[in-house]
């Protein structure tokens, strides 16, 4: 709306809005993009650039663009943007061109952890560019589902259209949101957990999350299938997939491999990665508040478990029979990315 307000001021067109983020975002953006009817650019992640590369994404970027979307917690991959890199890259662009392009940092997933493990970092409002931040309070906010949260870094970035304001319950109340009457359990929910744990209660959740994380990372890293996608973990979510070499000759696949954790209660999604990544099929485990050490051993032992099974087979699997056919493979589990239901060829 800021955009369209000053493009309108200037006597210029405001009909094809854009915004620039990575090829790894949530369904979320993809919702945004086609109910608003606003272009989303996306920047394609590889192995060799697994996070969003500033470069590419001010390439995409134009006078029309509304802002450029770095993500902390990838939904696909568990990292983080840079965004203090994007920062700088597009101050000097800006500079040059003379837009005024910001950044709104999705932070749904590392919202909740990089305050609290990593306050020497820059990714919020103490860089130029960063003007609003959205969080989730149901992910590692520690609240049941349905709450999120957005910040803006001044009251004079928030739209005056986007503000409603009512006097009819007794006061003047101003409201931001796409709906006014709502429950209030999820924002007490998140007050409560804000006053019992505070700043250093929900350091040391994380904390622990994250080691319990990195002790699985590690783990999964010694067996013989597996390479994990990245060697560092810095939220307590990661994923891995099929050493190449094995799974050329193995009869097996990650989804029969989910199919056999999920047998003993576990739900560990395999998918695919998104455009430019589409032939990896991947795993993800994402550590929640109390998922213990013993929980994780249980957790490593049924995979050890499943892979000596699996590798008894006599005969490929259907999942395996339809990769080598290139035919698409159903999902039967549920996954966070939630767009694509086939998900390899």
């Amino acid at each position: 709306m800021r955009w369209r307000k000053k493009r309108q001021a200037q006597g210029k067109p405001f009909d094809k809005p854009n915004f620039v983020i990575s090829t790894g975002f949530q369904v979320v953006w993809e919702k945004f993009a086609q109910l608003w009817q606003i272009e989303m650019r996306e920047v394609p992640l590889t192995l060799e650039k697994t996070t969003l590369d500033p470069e590419e994404a001010l390439k995409m970027c134009d006078e029309n663009t509304i802002c450029i979307v770095p993500i902390q917690g990838v939904t696909w991959t568990g990292l983080n943007d840079d965004v203090e890199a994007l920062d700088k890259a597009l101050d000097a662009y800006n500079a040059k061109t003379g837009y005024d392009i910001p950044i709104h940092v999705d932070a749904a997933s590392g919202g909740f952890i990089l305050p609290f493990l990593y306050p020497e970092k820059k990714w919020d409002f103490r860089l130029k560019w960063v003007l609003s931040i959205s969080v989730s309070g149901h992910k590692f906010g520690l609240v049941y589902p349905g709450l999120g949260w957005v910040c803006w870094k001044g009251k004079e970035y928030l739209p005056e259209e986007m503000s409603f304001s009512v006097n009819y319950l007794g006061a003047n109340i101003t409201q931001v949101g796409l709906n006014f009457s709502r429950p209030a359990a999820q924002i007490l929910g998140q007050y409560y957990q804000f006053i019992r744990l505070g700043f250093q209660g929900y350091k040391e959740v994380q904390y622990n999350s994250l080691q319990i994380a990195k002790y699985i990372h590690s783990e999964i890293a010694k067996m013989v299938p597996f390479v994990n996608y990245s060697e560092d973990v810095v939220n307590p979510l990661f994923i891995w997939y099929l050493k190449p070499e094995y799974a050329k000759n193995a009869k097996w696949t990650l989804y029969d491999l989910q199919d056999k954790l999920s047998q003993h209660g576990w739900m560990v999604p395999a998918y695919t990665l998104p455009s430019k990544l589409e032939d990896y099929v991947v795993m993800r485990v994402v550590v929640r508040q109390g998922f213990s050490r013993d929980m994780a051993d249980m957790l490593l032992g049924d995979i050890n478990n499943a892979i000596a099974e699996l590798e008894k087979l006599e005969y490929p699997t259907p999942t395996r029979m339809a990769q080598e056919k290139n035919l698409p493979v159903e999902a039967k589990m549920f996954n966070h990315g939630g767009r694509r239901k086939t998900v390899k060829k």
